[in-house]
């Protein structure tokens, strides 16, 4: 539809104002469903910023890597268009195990030592291997692949568990039900903006190379440079999504033109088949990959910055009929052994030696 269409201006600006009004009229409610206040903790506040950049960072990912296997290297390695689907899952098993590796291990560790090493280091790791996808080529070799994303997986595996722990231990007990709709909000809001965000990249960076890409491809198989003009000007967007879906479009779009009529029976045969189409969009879908990427290793550095604000092992103390926001004791150093629930205690003795 465009960015101009009158529908996407509606949505956006609409969008922007209903977020609004829900803020202001959370601040006046008097059991709010999204506690504003509790950003004034700045543990929860710098891991909610982490939390949301990352899950943008992540979704973006998974929708690419996805495109990827399906609209290009599977058929590059003659798997058939109805199988991709399934076998893009297969080898997309390597990001879930690293995930379900490393979450565990994070968990138990940072229960130790601290929650801030190990969710800023595992947001470091993931952006480290995003940009080992990004110097891939289209066709890649598998195993190097399987590593990168094994190593993507594990690195958000090990900011996952930490994060959620350190949230949860910044707020006060009573409102951990709020905190925990909150610390889910940010995650669902974090995917449902990359769909938006890295599908607007990387139709940007397809309408900057493919036109010409897809348009010399057919004038080189015999299509009349007219018709190859013509379908070389339609929105790129369209190839995306024949990507994603394992569809070969060049019959559909030269079929009405009775072209393929005129054409050697070898030439219809290539444009027709598995090979030529995701070969012609792999240089252009490498280049809107690479701005993809890049955009999501910048997110995952700054949610790293924002993760290790947080500050060092954060955690409420929990006085039983304590009317205001509850007091927290933010103990330096994340490699500090005292347990929170060690913790909590000495700042309850401290309290009552202040009152006596």
């Amino acid at each position: 539809m465009g960015w101009t269409s009158p529908v996407v201006l509606t949505g956006l600006i609409g969008g922007v104002a209903l977020l609004t009004a829900f803020c202001f009229i959370e601040q006046r409610v008097d059991s709010p469903m999204f506690d504003l206040k509790l950003l004034r903790i700045r543990a929860f506040a710098a891991g909610g910023a982490a939390t949301l950049l990352a899950s943008i960072a992540r979704g973006g990912l998974q929708f690419m890597l996805i495109i990827w296997l399906q609209g290009i290297w599977l058929p590059l390695h003659n798997y058939l268009f109805k199988d991709t689907p399934l076998w893009a899952g297969i080898y997309l098993l390597p990001l879930t195990c690293g995930f379900v590796v490393s979450g565990p291990v994070s968990g138990w560790l940072s229960d130790k030592h601290g929650a801030r090493a190990f969710a800023s280091g595992g947001l470091l790791v993931s952006a480290a291997a995003f940009s080992g996808l990004i110097l891939l080529p289209t066709d890649f070799r598998y195993p190097m692949f399987a590593i990168l994303i094994f190593v993507a997986g594990a690195g958000m595996g090990l900011f996952s568990a930490p994060n959620a722990a350190a949230i949860m231990n910044s707020v006060p007990a009573k409102q951990r039900g709020a905190a925990s709709g909150m610390l889910a909000t940010f995650q669902n809001s974090g995917f449902v903006l990359s769909i938006g965000i890295f599908f607007s990249l990387m139709i940007a960076g397809l309408a900057s190379t493919l036109p010409t890409t897809l348009s010399r491809g057919l004038i080189a198989q015999g299509v009349p440079a007219g018709t190859a003009h013509q379908i070389g000007q339609l929105p790129p967007v369209g190839s995306l999504f024949a990507a994603f879906l394992g569809i070969n479009p060049v019959h559909q779009l030269l079929a009405p033109t009775g072209v393929l009529a005129h054409l050697p029976a070898a030439s219809v045969k290539l444009l027709t088949g598995r090979h030529f189409f995701p070969e012609l969009l792999s240089g252009p879908f490498h280049h809107g990959l690479e701005i993809v990427f890049s955009m999501a290793v910048v997110l995952l550095v700054i949610a790293a910055a924002a993760s290790a604000m947080r500050g060092g092992r954060y955690v409420n103390d929990e006085q039983a009929g304590a009317a205001s926001p509850a007091v927290a004791v933010d103990v330096a150093g994340a490699g500090d052994p005292v347990g929170a629930a060690g913790t909590v205690g000495a700042a309850a003795r401290t309290d009552r030696n202040a009152r006596s």
